[in-house]
């Protein structure tokens, strides 16, 4: 029966170690998000409700994505079978507005198992709990209801580690997820070798341009010099 659905795929072992961490390392440069946005010409970003309910706390990792089902929604416990430090958790929750299917104890196994921040296209909970474990969770609601798996036993349906749709864009495992206060970036794995210098080269630029403006430079004259601001 389709309810009982249970897929847990392997994890991807083709990402570079070496081009995520570079990535990784830009964590807390200034509108990260925004940055990787412009590298992948204004690609990528999720819809504007998906934004931190927990902790303002910027992260970048790699995609865990987690499917489920609408109108069956149960809690993701599966994905601490396979979770790695560096991991985003990325749930595909289908918009449910009023069930949340992340809350405070998942927070606390997610920081356990150093996933590094956890996106829901849906309800979270528990986001004042989220907020003393300093764990950022981005969503498009929260509510007080629990997913029924407290109540059932059942943890499926569930898909992880498939593609997933969350806040407008597809996400496949290993893409790169973007988060700060302003909203949340993808990067397709496949396009990172190339974006990631670009949003280098932009946020280097973007520094620049803060010095001479600080220096009284013009707007002409940043045109100028920057090409654009």
């Amino acid at each position: 029966m389709e309810y009982e659905k249970k897929i847990i795929n392997p994890r991807r072992d083709d990402l570079d170690p070496e081009l995520i961490a570079n990535c990784v390392e830009m964590k807390d440069t200034l509108s990260v998000s925004a940055v990787f946005s412009d590298a992948l010409n204004r690609d990528g970003v999720m819809d504007h409700e998906i934004k931190f309910k927990s902790a303002n706390k910027p992260f970048i990792g790699t995609a865990l994505t987690v499917k489920l089902k609408p109108g069956d929604i149960v809690d993701c416990l599966p994905i601490f079978d396979i979770a790695k430090p560096g991991d985003v958790v990325v749930i595909d929750a289908n918009g449910t507005p009023n069930t949340s299917i992340w809350g405070g104890l998942m927070s606390g196994l997610a920081r356990a198992a150093g996933v590094v921040g956890a996106v829901v296209d849906g309800s979270v909970r528990d986001t004042d709990e989220a907020k003393l474990l300093d764990f950022p969770v981005a969503a498009r609601s929260v509510s007080p209801r629990a997913a029924h798996s407290a109540y059932t036993g059942r943890t499926k349906p569930i898909e992880i580690n498939v593609p997933v749709t969350c806040g407008g864009q597809i996400v496949n495992p290993g893409d790169l997820v973007v988060a700060d206060e302003l909203g949340v970036t993808v990067v397709p794995y496949d396009l990172l070798a190339e974006v990631y210098p670009l949003a280098r080269e932009q946020a280097a630029k973007e520094e620049a341009t803060r010095a001479e403006i600080l220096n009284g430079a013009t707007v002409e004259e940043l045109l100028a010099k920057f090409g654009r601001i």
